[in-house]
């Protein structure tokens, strides 16, 4: 069945500017440096009230106090996990029990499911001018103007009008799509079925990589 979602991704070297504590932004995980990709944060069944599908009251309470190690492990196979893994180093932090728990079980699909998607979206997104675009433009000024102009030609015109950025310290961290649809549709249809977004984010630097 149809539905809104939101695709979270972040710039993992803002990431980690952010969040040096973090354990995937540590030296032994990723080798002295960060990458020129995005990852994934989440992808969000929508309104942002639609959280905890289901859930039980002990795992609720784990959750919003940050014990996301405590969190049961999603059923994956072994498969979907590598290529999660791949696409979300926030796993060796447990981001994805905590994602699952939190978004993935408002999705209307099993763990399986909902984490194959996310990692296609992640992809396609990675393979598009989007990310071209923000490894050219690493240590510079980057416009939510360009980003959405890059959307278009990578997903069709008017698609960048549902592309939002999310700014931190000057830093563009994230960008956010706002999708509509189901798993079979391609991104492309699912950026042009959702709504037009207004972005309180027009512009900031393209965080190269390591720390400043």
């Amino acid at each position: 069945m149809p539905q809104p979602l939101v695709l979270a991704l972040s710039w993992q070297n803002a990431f980690c500017e952010t969040h040096r504590n973090k354990k995937e932004c540590r030296r032994r995980f990723w080798g002295g440096r960060s990458d020129n990709r995005f990852t994934l944060h989440g992808l969000w069944p929508q309104p942002r009230e639609k959280v905890y599908c289901g859930v039980s009251r002990d795992l609720v309470a784990l959750d919003k106090r940050g014990q996301w190690s405590r969190l049961p492990e999603p059923k994956l196979s072994k498969k979907t996990y590598r290529s999660l893994k791949e696409v979300m180093p926030g796993v060796v932090s447990y981001l994805h029990r905590h994602e699952w728990i939190k978004h993935g079980t408002c999705y209307g699909a099993d763990a399986e499911s909902y984490f194959s998607h996310a990692v296609a979206l992640t992809r396609r997104v990675n393979d598009s001018k989007v990310s071209a675009l923000f490894a050219r433009m690493v240590g510079k000024r980057i416009t939510l103007q360009q980003v959405r102009f890059a959307v278009d030609q990578s997903f069709g015109k008017g698609a960048g009008k549902r592309v939002e950025l999310r700014c931190r310290r000057g830093m563009v961290t994230e960008i956010w799509l706002h999708l509509y649809g189901t798993a079979k549709d391609d991104l492309s249809t699912l950026l042009h079925r959702s709504r037009k977004v207004r972005s309180r984010c027009t512009s900031g630097i393209v965080d190269a990589p390591g720390w400043r």
